[in-house]
């Protein structure tokens, strides 16, 4: 189902910073409002000092574009507006104009549960100069963090070697639109229900809950509230044990699926959400398969994530089923992907292209000039390397790629390497072209795309770098560029002097 209904209430056009809109108004003042620029959309590092990253937010974004118009209450607001000496902020004829806009970019993005990694395009927008930069601060608002939340998601599934994962994270969650967009993101990185009602009835993900320590408590004794359990949910049976003492909640659970199994009723398992997860998952795994429950699962939760799931299974813990909330909903380890927006392209006057470049004392800040794709090659099932080149120069023959941060190291591919390209046309001219799939379709995407690569950059702890970079026509015009921009840096400031 469509998330577009939480757009009903206010207009997406107002979720900006307000230096986009003074930008936009200065564009409109100097009539550099319709210059043909190209932005892309792009992070610096992988999320949780990880080896990969799952794109996510694409459909959010497809939904935005189509959606953004200034409402006549948007601009009376923005018409109160004062600056600094107390006047309106924007003229009357531009408040006009904003009336009248719709998107007219061209629009590629990188599709939903693609493995990316940094510096590559995940979205590239083409259009009037204003109409891009009205777009950066809600892309970014709609990517970074369904990325962040997808990609933890990614490592927590891989963490429980083919175990379900449950996302519990509602109650912990940034708010509702944090709750739904992480709950979303969550199955996309691969998560197989969620307790979020709500999200499962917009997203059409699985909802999954049994009860809370608040029921045990409810009755003079635990084994009481079981059977009250079993009665009034039979066919949804999972046991929390922990609320006095963990094994001997166990011995209760035991007793009462007895009993049930005796009026041809079953019990589902039990749920540890508390103490040695590893120590007690053996103990009543033990107890449950002693008294015929080895179809019983023990359902895991208690501030998981990959490194803790991982640190129990180590140690011999027989969770079947993991619920995670806190630590992936919130992105407890990491609060932010650090997700940026940048030009590099504008056209002159005379049709050409002008290619631009950010400078900075720290490398891994200089941006890459050009209208970019990302080339990704494979032998057989396994990608071996992406490519991130310029698509008016092209890609013939050998690829060279040469790492962003280091021109020493470098990679060759040969001509006749199988690849895919990984941006695909979403809109042209603020005219949908691209559908977004099923959050199902989505999730496998997860899941085929992370099988197409080595292990070493599914590791936790110093995972291998997967090979990406520019390539070698792209990588000498950014050189070039880079040296002309400081040079003529320097002569402005001979001549100021």
């Amino acid at each position: 189902m469509s998330s577009r209904k939480f757009w009903r209430g206010f207009s997406p056009a107002l979720l900006t910073d307000l230096y986009q809109l003074t930008m936009a108004f200065g564009y409109w003042k100097t009539g550099f409002q319709d210059r043909e620029a190209i932005f892309h959309l792009f992070f610096r590092n992988h999320p949780f000092k990880g080896g990969f990253t799952i794109a996510a937010g694409l459909e959010y974004v497809v939904e935005f574009i189509e959606s953004y118009r200034f409402e006549d209450d948007d601009l009376e607001y923005l018409a109160s507006l004062g600056g600094s000496n107390g006047n309106a902020l924007f003229d009357n004829e531009f408040l006009d104009y904003l009336r009248a806009l719709r998107v007219r970019c061209d629009v590629h993005a990188v599709p939903e549960g693609t493995v990316v990694f940094p510096f590559e395009p995940l979205i590239r927008v083409q259009g009037p100069l204003l109409h891009c930069q009205l777009l950066e601060t809600p892309l970014l608002n709609l990517v970074n963090f369904q990325t962040l939340v997808a990609t933890k998601a990614a490592r927590i599934v891989l963490s429980t070697r083919g175990q379900p994962v449950l996302e519990f994270g509602l109650r912990r969650a940034q708010g509702v639109d944090g709750a739904l967009s992480a709950t979303r993101a969550a199955f996309i990185g691969g998560c197989g229900a969620t307790s979020n009602v709500l999200a499962g009835k917009v997203f059409g993900i699985p909802v999954r809950g049994t009860h809370a320590h608040s029921w045990v408590m409810s009755f003079d004794c635990e084994i009481d509230s079981f059977r009250a359990w079993a009665e009034a949910m039979p066919n949804n049976c999972v046991f929390l044990v922990d609320t006095y003492d963990t094994m001997e909640g166990v011995r209760n659970a035991v007793e009462v699926g007895k009993e049930m199994r005796r009026n041809g009723r079953r019990m589902a398992g039990i749920r540890l959400d508390s103490g040695d997860l590893a120590y007690l998952s053996r103990e009543a795994r033990q107890l449950l398969d002693q008294a015929g429950f080895e179809d019983a699962k023990i359902v895991g939760s208690n501030d998981l994530d990959e490194h803790v799931i991982e640190s129990i299974q180590q140690q011999g813990g027989t969770i079947g089923v993991w619920g995670v909330g806190t630590r992936l909903s919130t992105s407890y380890e990491q609060p932010a992907l650090d997700g940026v927006y940048k030009l590099s392209a504008l056209r002159k006057p005379d049709g050409q292209w002008q290619y631009k470049v950010k400078l900075s004392e720290q490398a891994i800040k200089i941006t890459n000039p050009g209208i970019l794709q990302v080339r990704r090659f494979r032998l057989g099932k396994e990608f071996i390397a992406d490519a991130i080149y310029d698509e008016r120069q092209g890609l013939d023959g050998d690829c060279i790629l040469v790492d962003p941060l280091d021109r020493t190291r470098r990679k060759r591919v040969a001509a006749d390497t199988a690849f895919t390209e990984l941006l695909v046309p979403v809109f042209r001219q603020g005219r949908r072209l691209y559908d977004p799939p099923s959050l199902q379709d989505i999730q496998i995407r997860t899941r085929t795309q992370l099988a197409g690569f080595h292990d070493g950059i599914k590791r936790f702890l110093h995972p291998h770098e997967y090979p990406v970079g520019l390539e070698k026509s792209l990588h000498e015009l950014k050189e070039d560029l880079i040296i002309r921009t400081r040079q003529a840096g320097r002569r402005n400031a001979h001549k100021d002097s």
